[in-house]
């Protein structure tokens, strides 16, 4: 019996030791991902590849990850207001059409983010083109996470704050899919002719970059694992 005991928390420890082995470090990018297309956008290091519009210290680069507004009491005193944070690297020469994008995130409590799509650099404002996919579990707007702002909305947290979670983007001709986890937050396909809101006329696809948005010196967001697969 002992023997059998020892046998049995051998195997398992082998067998943790074989998954701890075969999980990728953090901003790498596994053998099958890059068979099946996928680039990394984020190096892990830096914001290299990546500009930053106004308060251009409202990004910072900790324990691997892209942080918004990581020391709110420095915001306060440099008066931060808002920040976003515009892809300007090599991959696909920064202009996407159709693709599939994912990123881990950790929102703290009360934090309010996003992700543009299909946008260009904008030197001052909420960047104009574009769509914005929501990031948000508990802050006090009630648009929540993985919805298109304004567009198709999303009224329920996909997620927790303080647990990671993946969320992708995946664009292909009008239609704009949205998971966190694997389970679908939206499915918009965008009429012929767009039809945006009033003072949102830019809410359209066309093709462009991505921007990560440092919504307010109170909103702490944390990403990584930033990687985009080019679609026909």
């Amino acid at each position: 019996m002992k023997n059998h005991l020892v046998s049995a928390f051998l195997a398992l420890g082998l067998a943790a030791a074989s998954a701890f082995a075969a999980a990728p470090k953090p901003n790498t990018l596994t053998s099958a991902e890059k068979s099946a297309g996928w680039q990394l956008l984020f190096d892990g290091k830096s914001l290299d590849g990546w500009k930053a519009s106004e308060d251009k210290g409202a990004f910072t680069v900790e324990d691997g990850c892209i942080v918004t507004f990581s020391d709110a009491k420095k915001a306060a005193e440099m008066k931060w207001k808002k920040s976003h944070l515009f892809y300007d690297g090599a991959v696909a020469k920064a202009n996407f059409k159709n693709f599939e994008l994912s990123l881990d995130i950790m929102t703290a409590p009360k934090a309010n983010s996003g992700v543009y799509i299909h946008t260009e650099f904008q030197e001052t404002n909420w960047p104009a083109k574009g769509y914005e996919v929501q990031v948000n579990n508990t802050h006090k707007d009630v648009k929540k996470g993985a919805g298109l702002y304004a567009i198709k909305d999303n009224l329920e947290a996909p997620a927790k704050d303080g647990e990671w979670y993946t969320m992708v983007v995946r664009v292909e001709g009008k239609r704009i899919q949205t998971f966190v986890n694997g389970k679908q937050i939206v499915d918009f396909t965008e009429p012929t002719p767009a039809a945006p809101p009033a003072k949102m006329e830019g809410r359209k696809l066309s093709s462009g970059t991505f921007a990560i948005q440092g919504h307010d010196a109170e909103s702490k967001v944390m990403f990584k694992n930033i990687k985009v697969r080019v679609l026909p």
